[in-house]
């Protein structure tokens, strides 16, 4: 009896994936979270899931913390080193259509300072300690090792992302890289405009006509240091405690005129540390002002 014929399947070549995704996947294997970038160096929109910020991430996309959900949204929250992630259903539509890769600094524990022209560029290199630079289609990426508070503009074409933010991969770049230093983290903390006290008659006295309590100084001490406790030990809704904090010292304090820059520089240097940008202290800070009257 004729046996029968066994047919075998050879194996097809296995569909290439698309160059982006190959960057990301190494990158991601060395710890680097990475996240797909659409036509204009821009991340591709939230996911069904996270329409209208459903899962609680800010209109501008910056979630207040790694998104849950399948899909590629909310931009630097998106980032993972996760490969099975990466080439999920959802997120292999997405790399197909990607123009390049975005990894998210301060998950990888680093800073980027970005510097947009050759001023910028000619102002590092007489002020920061040289450092790995990726050059990037205007200027250079100097990368440093520890992380940040993100922020823009902090001086003429010169921004800073690490924390809550992301960069576009460029390459490795040249150089050794060096740990952050206290000349960068200078950058992103700029001196408030100091509150307007309020005239001198309309600020209450105690008894007997002594000076307002609120001037005294360790009155004033314990508040600060309270209110910096407070947006410390947050552990979510960080944006909505700092604008919280921030009324409450204004509404102690804001009327006699005793706050200082000094104070006011403690309270956000606290708020840059739990992640939130220059941008939105100083809007935390002058809603409040505003909603006080003051």
């Amino acid at each position: 009896m004729t046996q029968p014929t066994t047919i075998r399947r050879v194996p097809g070549p296995r569909p290439r994936l698309p160059e982006p995704l190959r960057t990301a996947l190494t990158l991601a294997a060395t710890g680097v979270p990475v996240l797909p970038l659409r036509q204009g160096k821009v991340p591709f929109g939230n996911c069904h899931q996270c329409a209208n910020n459903a899962c609680g991430g800010r209109p501008n996309m910056k979630s207040a913390g790694p998104c849950r959900c399948p899909g590629v949204c909310h931009a630097w929250a998106a980032a993972t080193t996760d490969p099975a992630v990466l080439t999920s259903p959802y997120w292999m539509a997405a790399w197909q259509r990607a123009v390049s890769v975005a990894y998210h600094p301060g998950g990888a524990g680093l800073t980027v300072v970005d510097l947009d022209d050759a001023a910028a560029i000619a102002w590092a290199r007489s002020t920061l300690p040289a450092t790995r630079a990726v050059e990037t289609t205007r200027g250079e990426h100097w990368i440093y090792r520890g992380t940040m508070g993100s922020s823009n503009a902090v001086r003429p074409g010169v921004d800073i992302k690490s924390t809550m933010a992301y960069a576009r991969w460029l390459g490795r770049g040249t150089g050794r890289m060096a740990v952050l230093p206290a000349a960068v983290r200078a950058l992103a903390v700029k001196e408030p405009s100091p509150v307007r006290p309020a005239p001198r008659a309309a600020v209450p006295t105690e008894a007997g006509g002594g000076e307002c309590r609120h001037r005294t100084p360790a009155y004033l001490d314990r508040g600060i240091a309270m209110a910096e406790q407070r947006i410390t030990a947050a552990s979510s809704a960080v944006h909505a405690t700092v604008y919280r904090t921030f009324l409450a010292v204004l509404s102690t304090h804001g009327r006699c005129g005793c706050l200082t820059d000094a104070h006011i520089t403690r309270l956000f240097t606290a708020a840059q540390a739990k992640g939130e940008t220059l941008r939105h202290c100083t809007d935390a800070w002058t809603n409040a002002r505003t909603r006080l009257g003051l």
